[in-house]
């Protein structure tokens, strides 16, 4: 027996024509890297990329072909996302940030044949030409060259029509390791993300929010937020700059009351403030994500007033995994106790499953105790199944997808990460989280950014060794970080030795790159004492 509701497929052109016809005259502000500023809101937005997806049928492009984006945060880069969707093609966001190398090989595997960018990126353009092999038409988004092309339509059009299961987005992974992997996300999937995205304890969306979101819009689909954001109808800032004196500038005149960025977007608010005696603007919702916030940073923006959502996710999870929500005894909780709750990477919304696994045997279903550590595995309908163009499946067979995290998950179902897989020390047949020394460490006040490394010990096997960047005119000692490392860690996970460095290398992404800190002290030598 068939059911009795309308048949309404899940595709995502549905979002931008609800935000223009409910929503159309709410404002999308962008502030350009010259200092000038553009306004719109979501009907201009629907127009233009109604305009855009005109123009690329005048390109010769089909359903299914693969439009890329080489751009920051901007409402003609927002345009690109529905325009190009709305012409039944796939959008794929390239990363400015990768290695020539990971570039070339990125847009050839992903068969792009239309790339819309910054004129920032114009000397990337001019390098790689020669080896985008399908690349056939270039547009810049500033320098008239995109008004013009879409000037030429009068946006009198229709959406290209399918199914909820056609694909709509592609994202690669930064590849750390190997060649980076495609992840492409279907209508279906990306609406079902979106829609969850609107919960309190994640975007926590309604008519009345600002974004200003500082995650790139070419990093893990900007976290799902011009999705979300168009099912609510926010006003969105965008800054194609990020830098902390704009940001605060920006969130203080247009009274943003959200914003999403990874913790070193919020040091570097914090040093701003500091510096210019400022105050944090008035937000009500921060989505920290990326990678684990340091416990000062929670307590700060808490102080002030602001709902943390410490959240964790990834490109294979589109990227919603947990948030790290209020829980139903939050009113009797102390603000330390808050703060705990907090510091851990929250609980999944509907739609997302997790579990853990023992290390050494996957087999072995690990308890929800609030104890036991193991490798992290999810599963749900905005997971990745299998990486774009593999020819294996990148999950069990009962569909549970590797994430390379450690962690913890809680009788609640509080997941707490403690490591990435490849990452965590083993020190005498115990594990040690390079996570929680790293974070611990960043709570010193001379100490700038951390990073923790398993180095060979001949007897303990491996013993961790704390690579610490001190903050500008900052005297600390060795000593002095140990101690304070003592107050919040186990004594035997206390680092074997302190290196400071004037920099630790980070990867495309800005995550810590594990990989070249291990490199860079592969020759190091421990003592055996």
């Amino acid at each position: 027996m068939l059911g009795a509701m309308q048949d309404w497929d899940l595709r995502v052109t549905h979002l931008i024509d609800h935000a223009a016809r409910e929503h159309g005259s709410r404002e999308i502000v962008t502030r350009w890297a010259d200092g000038s500023e553009t306004r719109t809101n979501w009907a201009g937005i629907r127009h233009d990329a109604l305009r855009m997806t005109q123009a690329l049928r005048r390109l010769g492009v089909q359903q299914g072909d693969r439009i890329a984006t080489l751009a920051m945060n901007h409402a003609r880069h927002l345009v690109s996302w529905y325009g190009a969707v709305g012409v039944g093609g796939v959008l794929h966001t390239i990363n400015p940030r990768l290695f020539d190398d990971q570039l070339e090989y990125i847009a050839n595997h992903a068969e792009d044949r239309v790339l819309l960018y910054d004129a920032a990126f114009k000397p990337i353009i001019e390098r790689m030409k020669p080896k985008w092999t399908t690349i056939r038409h270039y547009i810049c988004f500033d320098n008239g060259e995109f008004e013009d092309w879409i000037g030429a339509e009068d946006g009198v059009a229709e959406w290209a029509s399918g199914d909820e299961r056609d694909p709509c987005m592609l994202c690669y992974t930064s590849g750390t390791t190997g060649n980076p992997k495609g992840v492409l996300y279907e209508h279906r999937s990306t609406m079902l993300h979106a829609m969850t995205g609107l919960q309190p304890s994640i975007f926590d969306f309604d008519t009345r929010s600002v974004m200003l979101p500082v995650v790139p819009m070419f990093h893990a689909a900007s976290w799902g937020l011009p999705w979300a954001g168009a099912s609510a109808g926010v006003k969105f800032v965008f800054s194609a700059v990020n830098d902390a004196a704009v940001l605060c500038e920006l969130m203080n005149r247009e009274g943003v009351t959200h914003s999403a960025g990874v913790p070193t977007v919020w040091l570097a608010t914090f040093k701003h403030m500091d510096e210019t005696g400022i105050d944090l603007p008035a937000l009500r919702h921060a989505i920290i994500g990326g990678s684990a916030a340091p416990r000062f940073m929670i307590e700060r923006l808490m102080k002030a007033g602001v709902n943390v959502a410490h959240a964790w996710g990834m490109t294979e999870t589109s990227p919603i995994g947990t948030t790290g929500a209020m829980t139903w005894d939050w009113a009797d909780k102390s603000f330390e106790e808050r703060v705990d709750v907090k510091q851990m990477q929250g609980r999944v919304p509907f739609g997302v499953e997790l579990r853990t696994v023992d290390l050494g045997d996957p087999t072995v279903v690990l308890p929800r105790d609030g104890k036991t550590s193991g490798a992290l595995q999810v599963r749900g309908p905005w997971i990745i199944k299998r990486y774009f163009k593999a020819e294996q499946d990148a999950v069990t067979p009962d569909g549970w997808f590797d994430t390379g995290d450690v962690g913890i998950i809680h009788p609640d179902g509080t997941l707490q990460l403690t490591d990435r897989t490849k990452d965590v020390i083993k020190s005498g047949g115990e594990w040690i989280s390079s996570v929680e020394l790293e974070n611990a460490a960043v709570g010193h006040p001379a100490v700038a950014e951390a990073a923790a490394i398993g180095i060979y010990h001949p007897k303990w096997d491996e013993r961790p060794i704390l690579v610490v960047v001190k903050k500008p005119g900052a005297e600390v000692g060795a000593e002095e970080i140990k101690a304070h490392l003592a107050q919040h860690v186990a004594k035997w996970w206390l680092p074997d030795a302190i290196e400071f460095v004037d920099e630790i290398p980070h990867g495309a992404t800005g995550k810590i790159s594990k990989k070249d800190l291990r490199d860079q002290f592969r020759d190091y030598k421990l003592a055996e004492a």
